[in-house]
C-alpha cells in the first residue's frame, strides 16, 4: 500500500510549500492540454472529412453491404455535407437501420449534452461569480473553484442550493429517459418484425436436471403451463466429435478455396503471357501434397482436399441422423407458440433446487449462443465465476499500481530528477505539455487494453451467450474505470493530501476537504479533454477499422469468401463505449458544483 501511496503522490503537489507554484502552473497545464487536444482533434477531423467520400468501404459500408431495408440515405461527397445530414436523421431511421441498443446509446449522449448544457449555463450564472469573488486568494484555475470561498462564508449556501437543483434536474431527466426506454422496448418486442422471428418466442434454459433432460415429455409438461403452450423442445447434445469434424471441414474448405484461388491466378497470368507472346497456352501443373500415412506418395492436392471434405460431410450427416444416440446436455431450447409465454418462463422460478434451471434467457439467437459453454456444470460455472471475479479484483489492484506508477513517472517533477531530463526545469511550455497531456494519455492507453482481458475472463467463466458477455463486461469495465481513473489516479490525490494534513490538524478536516478537493479539478479537466476531443475524433476517423479494411484484405484476404467477409460492416462496441461516457458523466457531475469550469468541457 505504501508503494501505491508513493506512486500516486506524484500526481499532485506533495507539500504545502508547492501549493502556490502548482496553482499558478495549473493554467499553463490546462491551456497546454486544451491546445494540444484541440489541434490533434482538428487534424483527425480534417483527415476524416477528406477520406470519408473516398473510402466508402470504411465510412459508408451500410449503404451497400446490408439489406435494402437497413440502408441509410447516401450522403453527398461534400467535405462537410455529412454534418447536416447526420443531424437530420430521424430517430425511427436509426432504430430501424442500427437497432434499439445503438439508438439508446446515442440518445443517452444527447441527454447528457442537454443536461450539462443547462448545468453549465446555471453554474456560470450562480456559483462561478461567487467563486471568483472569494477571499481565499487562490490563483490559476483554483480561483474559479469552490476552494476560493471562505469555509465560514454564507455564500456556500449558493453551492448547496445549486447542488440540490442539479440533483433534481438530473433525476428528472434520468427517470424520463427510463420511461421512454420502457415504452420503446415494449414497442420493439411487440413489433411484427421482432415477433415473426423464431428467436422471439424461444428461451435457452441452462442447468437442466438430468431427470428432465432425459425425459422430454416431462420437460414439455413443465413449460406447457405458460400461455399458448410450447411448439418444440430441443435438448442439446454432447457432440464433441461432431463439432471437431465441422471445424475440420471448415479448415479444409478454407484451404481448398485458397489453393484454388492461387491456381486460378497463376493460370490467368500464364494465359495473359501466352496471349502477349502468341505462344500456345499450357496450364500450370496442379499442386500436390503427401498423405499423412504415406509421406512418399504424392497426390493431387485438390482431389485430396475434396475427398477429405466429403469424408467429413459423411460423418456430419451420419451424426445428424443419429442424434438420439448422443449424450444429452444440461441445457435446452424451448420454443413457445406465443412470445408472452417465453418471457414469462424467463421470469419464473422453475425449480426449488439451487442452480437448477436458474438461468433462462429469452429471445436467443443461435449465432449468439456460445455452444461450448453449455456443457459446463452449474457448480463449475459458479466456481469459475468466483475465480474470474477474484482475477478481476486482482487486475484492478494491479492496474492501480501500474497506472499510479506510470502517471507518477511521467510527472515533470519525477522526470526532472533524471539527468537526461534536466532541461525540463524552468521550461513552462514543456512543463505544461507534460503535466496536461502525458498522464492522461498513459491512462487512456492502459484502459484500451482492458476490454480484451475482461472479455476473455467472462468467456472462461462459462457465460452462455455473447450478449451476456457484453452486458457483464460493461458493468465490470465501468467499475474498473471508476476505481482506477477516477478514484485512484485522479481523485485520490486530494484524499491523500487531506489524510496527511489532517494527522497534525484533525480539527481542520472539513476545511481541508473544501480546499484540497477542488485542486484536483485540473486532472479531471485534462482527462475529460483527452476523451472529449481526441477520443471523439478517434471514433469518427475509425483508425483500426480503416487499417483492417485496407491492410488486412491485401495481406490476408486471399479468397473471395475472405474478401466478402472483410466488406461486412463492423458492429459498434457499445460495451466499451458506454462505460467511458458514463465515466465522463460521473466526473462532470461530481465536480459540477466544486469546479464549474468542468461542466463546459463535459458538455
Amino acid at each position: 500500500m505504501d508503494a501505491v501511496l508513493n506512486a500516486t503522490a506524484g500526481l499532485i503537489p506533495s507539500s504545502e510549500s508547492d501549493d502556490t507554484k502548482d496553482t499558478s502552473n495549473s493554467v499553463v497545464t490546462f491551456l497546454a492540454s486544451l491546445v494540444i487536444n484541440i489541434a490533434v482533434a482538428l487534424v483527425i477531423f480534417v483527415i476524416f472529412c477528406i477520406l470519408r467520400p473516398r473510402l466508402r468501404r470504411v465510412y459508408a459500408p451500410r449503404t451497400y453491404a446490408v439489406t435494402k431495408d437497413k440502408r441509410p440515405e447516401p450522403v453527398s461527397r461534400g467535405l462537410f455535407s455529412w454534418i447536416p445530414a447526420v443531424l437530420r436523421v430521424p430517430d425511427t431511421d436509426i432504430i430501424q437501420q442500427s437497432g434499439l441498443d445503438t439508438y439508446m446509446f446515442l440518445r443517452s449522449i444527447r441527454t447528457m449534452f442537454i443536461m450539462f448544457a443547462v448545468i453549465s449555463i446555471a453554474s456560470a450564472a450562480s456559483i462561478l461569480p461567487v467563486n471568483v469573488k472569494g477571499t481565499m486568494k487562490l490563483t490559476g484555475l483554483n480561483s474559479l473553484s469552490m476552494g476560493n470561498v471562505d469555509p465560514r462564508s454564507n455564500w456556500l449556501w449558493v453551492h448547496i442550493g445549486f447542488f440540490a437543483a442539479i440533483v433534481w434536474w438530473s433525476l428528472w431527466n434520468i427517470v424520463g429517459e427510463l420511461r421512454i426506454y420502457t415504452h420503446l422496448r415494449m414497442w420493439w418486442l411487440t413489433h411484427p418484425n421482432t415477433v415473426s422471428k423464431a428467436g422471439a418466442s424461444t428461451v435457452l434454459v441452462s442447468n437442466v436436471p438430468k431427470s428432465l433432460a432425459n425425459d422430454e415429455s416431462r420437460l414439455r409438461d413443465l413449460f406447457s403451463m405458460f400461455p399458448g403452450g410450447i411448439r418444440q423442445v430441443f435438448v442439446n447434445r454432447m457432440c464433441k466429435k461432431l463439432t471437431k469434424n465441422v471445424h475440420a471441414r471448415d479448415k479444409l474448405v478454407k484451404r481448398l478455396e485458397k489453393e484454388l484461388t492461387k491456381y486460378a491466378i497463376k493460370c490467368k497470368k500464364l494465359w495473359c503471357k501466352s496471349q502477349d507472346t502468341n505462344s500456345p497456352y499450357r496450364p500450370p501443373a496442379r499442386p500436390t501434397t503427401r498423405k499423412s500415412w504415406n509421406i512418399f506418395a504424392k497426390v493431387d492436392l485438390f482431389e485430396h482436399l475434396a475427398a477429405e471434405i466429403a469424408k467429413c460431410n459423411r460423418f456430419i450427416a451420419k451424426s445428424a441422423n443419429n442424434m438420439d444416440s448422443m449424450e444429452r446436455q444440461s441445457s435446452a431450447l424451448v420454443m413457445f407458440n406465443q412470445q408472452v409465454g417465453a418471457h414469462m418462463a424467463a421470469q419464473t422460478v422453475l425449480d426449488y433446487r439451487p442452480f437448477s434451471m436458474g438461468q433462462v434467457t429469452a429471445g436467443v439467437n443461435p449465432d449468439d449462443i456460445i455452444w461450448s459453454n453449455l456443457e459446463i456444470s452449474p457448480w463449475s460455472r459458479r466456481i469459475r465465476g468466483y475465480v474470474t471475479f477474484a482475477i478481476t479484483v486482482g487486475l484492478t489492484l494491479l492496474w492501480t499500481i501500474i497506472a499510479a506508477a506510470l502517471s507518477s513517472l511521467v510527472q515533470v517533477k519525477s522526470l526532472a530528477n533524471f539527468e537526461a531530463f534536466k532541461w525540463l526545469r524552468g521550461n513552462s511550455v514543456v512543463l505544461g505539455i507534460f503535466s496536461g497531456v502525458v498522464p492522461s494519455l498513459v491512462l487512456a492507453l492502459l484502459m484500451s487494453v482492458l476490454p480484451y482481458i475482461l472479455r476473455l475472463l467472462l468467456y472462461i467463466e462459462g457465460t452462455t451467450t455473447r450478449s451476456q458477455i457484453k452486458l457483464r463486461m460493461l458493468h465490470r469495465l465501468f467499475f474498473f474505470q471508476t476505481w482506477n481513473v477516477y478514484l485512484v489516479t485522479i481523485f485520490s490525490s486530494s484524499i491523500f493530501q487531506i489524510a496527511v494534513k489532517s494527522v497534525s490538524e484533525p480539527g481542520k478536516i472539513v476545511e481541508l476537504i473544501q480546499t484540497q478537493v477542488p485542486q484536483s479539478a485540473t486532472n479531471i479537466l485534462t482527462y475529460v479533454l483527452l476523451l472529449a476531443f481526441i477520443g471523439a475524433a478517434k471514433e469518427i476517423v475509425q483508425g483500426v477499422p480503416l487499417a483492417l479494411r485496407y491492410l488486412v484484405p491485401k495481406l490476408f484476404a486471399k479468397t473471395p469468401r475472405m474478401m466478402l467477409k472483410a466488406e461486412q460492416p463492423q458492429n459498434f462496441k457499445w460495451e466499451a463505449a458506454i462505460p467511458t461516457h458514463s465515466l465522463i458523466f460521473l466526473m462532470g457531475f461530481s465536480y459540477s458544483f466544486i469546479a464549474p469550469i468542468v461542466n463546459w468541457f463535459v458538455m
